[in-house]
């Protein structure tokens, strides 16, 4: 049945939306942790307002691209296939963001601290580019022919949609992350952090509203959603200005999870669109799996979410406050006896 399809295409993009609000954060403090701090007590603050939660954040990546195997193989094939080299880098920069935070604190010297603080930075940033150009990319098409393979090169890719998707991303993820840390800091760490969150918002978020725009050219009442997120946009930029920093964060996330919705609205019933060839295009029918699979998906997903999303609720508020340069205890080193 085609409503098993829907349901999980609608499934997929809300795990994408919470993937993008929850690593979102993340990824931003990540790209602000060189820019931001000037010493290493505020690195190591910043550090801490992701310590708990980043690697969980991150299972709504592997769930989002999972479902999507299972759920609509022939999507998954195609998108995989097309977008060989920009994943690629985006697991590479997937593997230097976890890295350098598992590295940093293992060196004692200073450019040992300051390779990983950028290699931070730039894996952060490399993986909002390279999943909002993916994202973009999937709503608007690519050149495939009727066996959904990509016509045009390796590169047939790269267009006007992977800028302002992946740029989109970006914005998106520093705005995010300074906005986090205004919720999540305090002292100077926090004032900084709002005053850049004023600065930012609005441009920051130009890349991802060019995006939002394109889909009204698919369904003109979805104007009306995009309307939605830009209110939401801007009532988020006067929560920052006013100092609401949790109504922003709330705000922020409701613009997100509009705008995804016009985009991946406009493009229903494709889950990939073909720019050559409409009848090329990837449907929810042409790329699901069978109904007993998605129905044995459904069920589980029914029992196991639920379960998830709880204890993440509980692992957000184990580490609910602010943090303080003063709750940085001085760095110490192993004694090369222990150590060995």
């Amino acid at each position: 049945m085609e409503i098993l399809a829907t349901i999980w295409f609608v499934l997929i993009i809300v795990l994408w939306t919470g993937y993008l609000f929850l690593d979102g954060f993340d990824l931003g403090v990540g790209m602000l942790m060189p820019l931001l701090s000037r010493t290493e007590r505020q690195k190591r603050v910043l550090l801490n307002t992701i310590g708990p939660t980043w690697d969980g954040n991150e299972v709504w990546l592997i769930t989002a691209a999972g479902a999507t195997f299972a759920a609509f193989p022939h999507w998954y094939a195609s998108l995989f296939s097309a977008l060989y080299i920009p994943l690629t880098l985006c697991l590479l920069a997937l593997i230097f963001r976890a890295v350098s935070i598992e590295y940093r604190g293992k060196g004692h010297s200073q450019s040992w601290k300051s390779f990983w603080t950028w290699a931070m930075a730039v894996g952060s940033a490399g993986i909002a580019f390279f999943v909002g150009a993916m994202l973009a990319i999937t709503s608007t098409g690519l050149p495939l022919n009727d066996n959904g393979d990509l016509i045009g090169g390796a590169f047939a890719w790269a267009g006007w949609p992977a800028v302002f998707g992946g740029l989109g991303g970006i914005g998106f993820a520093l705005v995010h992350g300074l906005i986090f840390l205004g919720l999540k800091t305090r002292g100077d760490m926090r004032e900084k952090a709002q005053r850049w969150a004023r600065r930012l918002l609005l441009p920051g978020s130009i890349g991802f509203l060019i995006w939002f725009g394109l889909s009204i050219t698919h369904r003109t009442w979805l104007a009306a959603v995009v309307l939605a997120a830009v209110v939401a946009l801007v009532a988020a930029y006067f929560a920052v200005r006013s100092g609401a920093e949790k109504a922003a964060f709330v705000l922020h996330g409701i613009y997100l999870a509009a705008g995804l919705f016009a985009v991946f609205a406009g493009a229903y019933p494709n889950v990939l669109p073909s720019t050559l060839d409409s009848a090329n295009s990837l449907t929810i029918a042409s790329a699901s799996s069978e109904d007993y699979t998605l129905t044995v998906m459904l069920v589980v997903t029914v029992i196991c979410l639920p379960i998830i999303i709880g204890y993440q609720i509980f692992s957000y508020r184990m580490f609910l406050g602010r943090i303080a340069e003063t709750h940085i205890p001085e760095a110490h080193r192993v004694p090369v006896a222990i150590r060995s």
